[in-house]
């Protein structure tokens, strides 16, 4: 037995879950792994998440925060924060994706997953925020996009870019970026989309779209959460299920700059999908997680269809010259020579 098992044995020992049968919930693309503990009526989950490549508080604070909201977050039955480890309500098997692929209509299931946002942004950015969380900034925002550039470039061109070239790649960032930071802020749950989400019936309102992932959460614009669940890396959102979903989220803040969040969906879908396209080749090269390589042509079509928007004409020129379309492909599964 390990040492890693020794502290769980221990923690489970010390929260009166000693006797539970443990089996394997979910594992994904981080370093966290699920684990749901069944003893007699009782069921919950242990999370796993290691230091020092995980921290377990971020995830406390916001599920803390997400339940004063009357937001369903797993609530935290015990926490040990120095181990990594913590144990939480089981909320089910109804994921969105299991629903999704099973048949539901997809109309109900978004529009409590919309429900949510509006929810969250209908506040004021001091309720809505948790103190002390980190503002998606333009560092962070500008650091993800690099992914593309660090990881994807190399992989297909069979060589990394020079300073001026990169140097050129952050310059076209800029200026959008500067666009999208200069919105009201709110909480920002950074995976929302159904991958991420849990559907509980026998709860009321925004309480029925259950919350699994959202310790990355940071303060920024509220329209990346919006798109995030509708331009979802994994999955093919049919475009009147989006119409629909905007319509219905813009009804509620009839205020609205249309024109404004339209740019913010682009700049910030954009950000998002280089972001992705760079860590699914990451999660392969350095991982040894080549499953997610054969999500990328569904993201490139995003970032393409993305970079489409006026306010993006800058970083569209710089990928269109660094990586021409006939480049834009599945990257090989082995870490080439110019990304170690």
């Amino acid at each position: 037995m390990s040492e890693r098992d020794d502290l769980i044995d221990g923690f489970l020992e010390r929260n009166g879950w000693a006797s539970a049968a443990r089996s394997v919930l979910a594992a994904d693309a981080s370093f966290r792994g699920y684990y749901r503990l069944a003893d007699g009526d009782r069921r919950a989950v242990l999370m796993d998440a290691p230091p020092p490549k995980e921290d377990v508080r971020p995830f406390v604070t916001i599920a803390r925060h997400l339940a004063k909201m009357g937001l369903s977050a797993p609530e935290v039955f015990a926490e040990d924060p120095d181990a990594g480890l913590l144990l939480l309500e089981d909320l089910g098997d109804a994921t969105y994706t299991r629903m999704l692929t099973d048949g539901a209509d997809p109309e109900p299931l978004y529009a409590a997953a919309v429900d949510v946002l509006i929810h969250i942004h209908d506040r004021a950015p001091e309720a809505a925020i948790p103190r002390a969380l980190p503002p998606y900034d333009e560092r962070k925002l500008t650091e993800e996009a690099g992914l593309l550039i660090d990881w994807y470039l190399p992989a297909v061109m069979g060589a990394e870019i020079d300073e001026d070239a990169r140097a050129a790649y952050f310059d076209a960032w800029r200026a959008p970026l500067k666009q999208v930071l200069a919105q009201p802020k709110t909480l920002v749950l950074r995976d929302y989309h159904v991958d991420n989400l849990i559907w509980l019936p026998d709860r009321d309102g925004v309480a029925r779209c259950g919350l699994l992932d959202f310790q990355d959460a940071v303060a920024g614009s509220p329209v990346y959460d919006l798109m995030s669940l509708l331009e979802d890396a994994r999955r093919e959102v049919d475009p009147v299920l989006t119409a629909h979903m905007l319509a219905r989220y813009l009804a509620a803040f009839p205020d609205l700059d249309r024109e404004a969040l339209g740019a913010s969906y682009a700049i910030l879908g954009a950000q998002r999908h280089a972001k992705v396209i760079g860590i699914f080749t990451r999660l392969s090269h350095r991982d040894d997680k080549p499953q997610y390589l054969h999500h990328i042509p569904h993201v490139w079509s995003l970032l393409e269809h993305a970079l489409g928007h006026p306010a993006l004409a800058e970083v569209k020129a710089w990928i269109d010259t660094a990586i021409p379309a006939e480049n834009r492909v599945v990257p090989p599964a082995e870490q080439p020579e110019a990304a170690a």
